[in-house]
């Protein structure tokens, strides 16, 4: 059986420092995959961190030659996950995970049913909202009210994941994350 965890929680929950922090724990045998993405890319990144940015072009040619094992439009760009990305991890004996929007969990979920999909959700809306303000240096992004509108039809999407998160007081919650990946892990 091979195994993968996939974090899902609406943009500014925190998805990506759960998963920054719980591949810094090399036991686990955790390896981030890189996602394509259309996005334009935020003077915090570069090409491969966190993800690899292609034009749509290129995405569209991509899904015509079935290299995605599941991609999405999401927020207004494409984003895409690589198979041979995964069976390379699972050759090299890493455990892939990855965050992916709802669309892409349950993709996941049909094709390897063995996979912990492991929902992040904010204590509230507002919070949400705080947390994209500060993260944009005070100047909310200009998709936020898309990004609310998909956040509330994400966390009422919660309950099909396999596990929910609540991420209130990050400490806490990510004790609470990496007890249950250890846990699948361990099975």
């Amino acid at each position: 059986m091979s195994k993968m965890v996939i974090v899902v929680a609406p943009s500014g929950a925190g998805k990506s420092t759960f998963i920054e922090e719980v591949i810094r724990r090399p036991e686990l045998g955790l390896k981030d995959t890189i996602t394509f993405t259309t996005r334009d890319i935020r003077s915090t990144e570069s090409e491969g961190d966190p993800y690899h940015f292609i034009s749509e072009d290129d995405f569209k040619a991509k899904i015509e030659s079935g290299f995605f094992v599941e991609w999405a439009n999401v927020h207004s760009s494409y984003y895409g996950t690589s198979l041979e990305q995964i069976r390379n991890y699972w050759k090299e004996g890493y455990v892939p995970i990855m965050d992916v929007d709802i669309q892409g969990a349950e993709t996941f979920k049909s094709k390897f049913p063995e996979a912990l999909v492991v929902f992040i959700k904010p204590p509230s809306l507002d919070a949400l909202e705080d947390r994209l303000l500060k993260r944009g240096g005070g100047v909310l992004p200009a998709d936020f009210e898309v990004r609310m509108e998909n956040a509330q039809k994400e966390i009422s999407w919660a309950p099909k994941a396999d596990e929910i998160v609540v991420n209130d007081d990050f400490q806490v919650s990510f004790e609470d994350f990496l007890n249950k990946v250890e846990s699948y892990l361990k099975a």
